[in-house]
């Protein structure tokens, strides 16, 4: 039920700073005679507007995905661009999506970009060639988003290396007159994760992104659901464990989703949502949370060097961070990031 005494503009300042307003959608359609009208009909607006734009961005896709295609690449849809292609049309509006992540293989990529730049994209941004993780950003003009295409699942190659490759946790499907390989919902919801946490350093930061949190709850709420033993089968380590984990007990404590009691009951996760919630609450702990990095540096540094090394070396893996390491959270930290609390 709506709490009583909300003061609603600040409610739609949080949505619209985590990027949750279309989601809004649904608690209006169930409460709209107790919600004031001014707040259901600004949310319907932007739930509208996104929608429009979502529709955009899915013809934009089927007609990248069709020029690639037709030199034989079918490429993988990846967090919020699988969404979009498997979401039923009543559903295309809720998530709000900055760009259209494509995965395609190493050997692949230059003739992915030369089949987009055929159909008039140009190229933003390039990562080097030294760079550990190759990506390409492509625009247009008339579009409402850009490409990013990439030739890997989001994060750290060390966090997969017990998973696989991405096309092992595919199926084919179709997309408009095109083909695309969707993950499943337990690999989208594991890369969501992933990217969340280590990739947007969110792990470390105690940063919550709730639009993902949303997409989460909405994978479990699908018709095939989450398989939480095989969630669970993929995760390796105790640096992910914890991490995973980390957004499971935000996912039942803020969302209110079933998460299996043993994959929401250990120590550190739980002290790292506390964290997330005091944060959220009063912004100026963010700095002083940043000691809880701690806790999971010998994890991190196992994870990372592999367990020989921090074997051979036990003493160093709980030595302090490297300086620029701490100047780079230290930064982070006190930076405004778009959907992040």
């Amino acid at each position: 039920m709506p709490p009583v005494d909300v003061e609603w503009t600040s409610v739609i300042g949080l949505a619209n700073r985590t990027l949750t307003t279309p989601a809004l959608i649904d608690f209006v359609g169930k409460y709209e005679s107790m919600l004031p009208e001014d707040v259901c009909a600004y949310i319907r607006n932007i739930h509208r507007r996104n929608e429009l734009r979502n529709n955009r961005l899915l013809a934009q896709l089927e007609e990248a995905v069709v020029a690639m295609n037709r030199l034989g690449i079918t490429p993988i849809m990846l967090k919020g661009t699988s969404t979009l292609a498997t979401a039923p049309e009543e559903r295309r509006g809720v998530r709000i999506m900055s760009d259209l992540d494509i995965i395609v293989m190493p050997d692949e990529a230059k003739m992915a970009i030369a089949a987009l730049c055929a159909i008039g994209y140009d190229i933003d941004y390039q990562t080097p060639a030294e760079s550990q993780r190759w990506h390409v950003e492509l625009s247009r003009s008339q579009d409402v988003g850009t490409i990013d295409l990439q030739q890997a699942a989001p994060g750290p190659a060390y966090l997969y290396q017990s998973i696989g490759q991405a096309l092992n946790h595919c199926v084919i499907a179709p997309l408009g007159s095109g083909r695309v390989y969707i993950p499943t919902p337990v690999y989208r919801a594991l890369t969501l994760i992933i990217h969340d946490q280590f990739q947007d350093y969110g792990y470390w930061l105690g940063d919550l992104d709730l639009r993902h949190l949303v997409e989460l709850r909405d994978l479990n709420d699908s018709a095939e659901g989450l398989d939480w033993e095989k969630l669970a089968s993929l995760v390796s380590g105790e640096l992910m464990k914890n991490a995973v984990e980390t957004q499971l007990v935000a996912l039942s404590g803020l969302l209110g989703v079933d998460i299996p009691q043993t994959m929401r009951s250990r120590l550190i996760p739980r002290l790292q949502f506390m964290r997330q919630l005091m944060q959220a609450r009063f912004p100026s702990t963010r700095l002083l949370f940043l000691a809880m990095t701690a806790l999971d540096l010998g994890n991190y540094r196992n994870a990372a060097n592999g367990a020989w090394q921090a074997a051979a070396h036990p003493r160093r893996s709980w030595s302090l961070p490297k300086v620029d390491t701490l100047q780079f959270l230290l930064k982070a930290a006190v930076a405004v990031r778009t959907g992040k609390v």
